[in-house]
């Protein structure tokens, strides 16, 4: 009983924050921007002004932290493999290319930047997939900092927004068909809801096209997450062995370090995919998983402050930069390879 008072504060103003910046986005005529990002800024702002203190503290940490793991295996429930199927293969194959330009080319770019590996792999993770989820989903399992995350949904964020602009200009321009262009905006546009405004903003039927070309890439957060678990398992054993000079085999244990919560999130994905969960349950509970998530990005914001991401400089925005362009750029070169252009 003494841990729920002692989180209750830090929890509540998470939640409030949460209901706030959902509230805002739902004022948008248009949604150019998703709740995560507002909860993350308004966090961000409260933080200028109000340091987390010993009543606030374990609150805005445990709703980071623990309330963040468990909105990601909420998020399982409404991830369906069956949506494959109703895309079909031509945005799986330009999916695979654009994801192996983010996390091969963000590899290499973000070494010649100097960057720490969980940032840059965190701008990959959210340009390739789908911006803050993707994020959100892959920072527990690789134990990335606050001020990291923030940083990586910012750089994500401010490309997003020059994406809703400059896609339905550019796609006119190219004479792309709605089809075509559902499809390049879809696999190259990073968070759903700026998906949804650039390709509404070009028709409908583009519109309604890359909708269901980016729930198939958000499915790609399995195996990404896994990837990067089975990753950071084998770089934190290597890094107990050498810090303690033991035994990997003997002393470090992998039950240990295993984010469990992840086998949770991959169950509910499949039980949601195999029809066990009631499409009605699966719309409440991704209601219920964004709203958390919403609150832990408030959480993060509150817990980050702006001096910090300074020291960062400005690589990590370059890094997200370049990564927006190649994936813009690789998309539309496989799709006039495969003759959808």
């Amino acid at each position: 009983m003494n841990k729920i008072i002692k989180v209750l504060p830090g929890f509540l103003m998470s939640l409030i924050i949460a209901a706030i910046a959902q509230f805002l986005e739902g004022l948008l005529p248009i949604h150019l921007i998703g709740g995560s990002v507002i909860a993350l800024f308004i966090g961000m702002i409260i933080n200028q002004m109000y340091k987390p203190n010993s009543t606030t503290k374990p609150g805005i940490v445990f709703t980071s932290k623990k309330v963040l793991k468990f909105a990601i295996v909420l998020l399982g429930a409404s991830l369906s493999i069956g949506t494959i199927l109703q895309v079909g293969r031509l945005s799986l194959t330009v999916m695979v290319f654009t994801l192996l330009t983010c996390f091969g080319g963000g590899y290499f770019i973000g070494k010649a930047l100097g960057l720490d590996w969980k940032l840059s792999n965190l701008i990959s993770a959210g340009t390739g997939i789908c911006g803050g989820s993707a994020i959100a989903a892959i920072a527990p399992v690789i134990d990335a900092e606050d001020k990291d995350i923030a940083y990586a949904i910012s750089a994500t964020f401010l490309f997003d927004m020059a994406m809703i602009v400059l896609f339905p200009i550019m796609g006119k321009a190219f004479g792309l068909s709605d089809m075509a262009y559902g499809l390049w905006a879809g696999t190259a546009v990073n968070d759903t809801s700026s998906v949804v405004a650039a390709g509404y903003a070009f028709s409908e039927a583009a519109g309604d096209f890359a909708t269901m070309v980016k729930l198939t890439r958000t499915l790609s957060i399995i195996p990404t997450v896994l990837v990067f678990a089975l990753i950071h398992i084998q770089l934190k054993r290597k890094e107990l062995a050498t810090a303690e000079q033991l035994d990997l085999s003997s002393q470090v244990k992998f039950t240990k370090i295993f984010p469990w919560f992840i086998l949770f999130f991959v169950a509910m994905s499949i039980l949601n995919s195999v029809g066990f969960i009631p499409i009605e349950v699966s719309a409440t509970l991704k209601n219920i998983s964004k709203f958390l998530m919403v609150g832990a990005l408030g959480a993060i914001g509150l817990n980050t402050d702006f001096k910090e991401m300074k020291k960062s400089g400005f690589q990590p925005m370059i890094h997200g930069f370049i990564i927006s362009l190649l994936v813009v750029v690789v998309a539309f070169a496989v799709e006039y390879a495969i003759g959808i252009i």
